[in-house]
């Protein structure tokens, strides 16, 4: 049961992650003057996820305004919300929010809050990062941090503002976020360009493949694959994960509020 769970975790967060894949070293290399022209105020994306044939669950990410500010600062206040659809409930009841308070000139996160439920084992996170200090306070202590480093969410919309034309298939890039009171290294490795075909359109998308750990879940390190769209926007399109006892599918099936034209392919 936990096993299956942590599944459709994994996979909205490889919907955060793999569009990340630009930290080199561990280290953010574009510092603090990274200029958003991905996303805005008012954008909602939503996608579905599905175990085999059967609809699982869904995801969905917002960026919303606020008149809040944190340390003195102007923020972005994005939302992620995941659960379980109704005909998984009865298997297995996932409830998950996530919140991240984003410096809106510096693409940071100031303010990071988790709150989850996933069959009845609930999860509650608070992390105040202090970039200045380089450290993170959370309710189990404070953490020394690397320079601009990323939470689960924030780094999703940090990744979508830098620029991926230099990137050569094969290439393999790690980067950093701040999950469960420790800083986690991601490797993801670019297959190339392709043309996909999803509910919401057909779409020129870029390839990427995490390298995973085999073994209790996965059958080989590629074995998930996930698309974003080849265009100013950099929105995750498609995951797809091959388990040891099945495959997960996530796809976008709506998106509202983009600041760019889209790759769509009428």
């Amino acid at each position: 049961m936990r096993n299956f769970n942590f599944i459709m975790y994994l996979m909205a967060l490889s919907l955060i992650f793999s569009s990340s894949i630009i930290y080199k070293n561990n280290e953010n290399p574009i510092g603090n003057n990274t200029k958003n022209n991905a996303f805005t105020y008012g954008e909602k994306l939503n996608y579905k996820i599905s175990y085999g044939l059967i609809e699982a669950g869904h995801v969905q990410l917002n960026v919303k305004k606020t008149s809040k500010k944190f340390q003195n600062r102007n923020v972005y206040h994005i939302i992620g919300l995941g659960s379980s659809s109704k005909t998984f409930d009865w298997f297995f009841k996932i409830r998950d929010r996530y919140e991240s308070y984003v410096d809106y000139e510096k693409l940071v996160p100031l303010l990071f809050i988790r709150d989850v439920n996933e069959g009845g084992y609930v999860i509650k996170q608070t992390y105040e990062f202090d970039h200045k200090k380089r450290v993170v306070n959370t309710e189990k202590g404070s953490f020394s941090i690397k320079k601009n480093i990323q939470d689960m969410l924030s780094c999703f919309y940090f990744a979508r503002t830098l620029d991926l034309n230099n990137l050569k298939k094969g290439d393999i890039l790690t980067f950093n976020a701040f999950v469960d009171e420790e800083s986690y290294p991601l490797k993801v490795k670019f297959l190339g360009k392709e043309i996909i075909k999803i509910k919401s359109g057909k779409f020129k998308a870029l390839k990427f493949c995490p390298i995973v750990q085999t073994g209790r879940i996965f059958k080989t390190e590629e074995s998930l694959s996930v698309w974003i769209s080849d265009d100013y926007n950099k929105t995750p399109l498609l995951v797809k994960a091959n388990i040891l006892f099945g495959a997960l599918r996530m796809e976008m099936i709506k998106m509202e509020g983009e600041l760019n034209p889209s790759s769509v392919i009428r």
